[in-house]
C-alpha cells in the first residue's frame, strides 16, 4: 500500500509540475485590417459568435470559392467551435496561398485571445 501511495503522489506531483509548466494562450492582436472569419455553420454561427465577425461556413461546397474573392494577403483569425475545424479551415488557406492566418480555435477561446466579445 505504501508502494502505491508513493507511486502516486509522485504521478501527481509530476502532472501538476508539467501542467505548471505549460505555455499559457497567447493573445492575438487584432486591429482594423484584421479580418476575424467564423467557419461554423450559420445556425451555430446565430447562437453567438466575436462581434464583427464574418461567417463562412468550411463544410460549404463553396468555401473555396468564397476563399478566392479575399485578398491572400490580408490578415486572418479563424475560429469555430471547438478549435478542429478552424485548423481545417487554415490549412486549406494556406494552401490557397495566404500569408497571414492565426487559428483562433474554438470561440470562447477565440474571445479570449483577441479580447472581441461574443454576440448573438
Amino acid at each position: 500500500m505504501k508502494k502505491f501511495l508513493a507511486l502516486f503522489a509522485l504521478v501527481l506531483a509530476t502532472t501538476f509540475a508539467l501542467s505548471a509548466c505549460a505555455p499559457a494562450s497567447e493573445p492575438i492582436t487584432v486591429d482594423s485590417n484584421t479580418i476575424v472569419i467564423d467557419v461554423r455553420t450559420p445556425s451555430e454561427y446565430s447562437e453567438g459568435h466575436l462581434d464583427g465577425a464574418v461567417n463562412i461556413d468550411v463544410q460549404d461546397a463553396n468555401f473555396g470559392t468564397i476563399l478566392g474573392q479575399l485578398p491572400t494577403d490580408g490578415e486572418y483569425v479563424v475560429y469555430c467551435r471547438s478549435g478542429n475545424r478552424s485548423a481545417q479551415a487554415v490549412e486549406i488557406m494556406k494552401a490557397s496561398g495566404f500569408t497571414n492566418v492565426v487559428d483562433a480555435g474554438g470561440v470562447n477561446d477565440a474571445s479570449a485571445k483577441t479580447g472581441i466579445a461574443i454576440v448573438q
